[in-house]
């Protein structure tokens, strides 16, 4: 759960995850995530991320 020191909500929301898109059941799930979890899932979104604009610029690339 969340504590003062501990927000995963307020974590992800920072990181840019779109917590106002969720359901109040995914919204309850991401609440009770523990420290470790949060770590985890902003790292995978930044990996994601960085390998998107890999994509999106070879894409660009290819057309010309």
């Amino acid at each position: 759960m969340s504590t003062p020191q501990h927000d995963p909500l307020a974590a992800l929301a920072a990181a840019g995850f779109p917590l106002e898109t969720i359901t109040e059941e995914q919204r309850t799930v991401f609440a009770t995530l523990s420290a470790e979890e949060v770590t985890l899932l902003i790292d995978l979104r930044a990996r994601l991320d960085a390998v998107e604009a890999e994509v999106q610029a070879d894409n660009v690339t290819g057309m010309f």
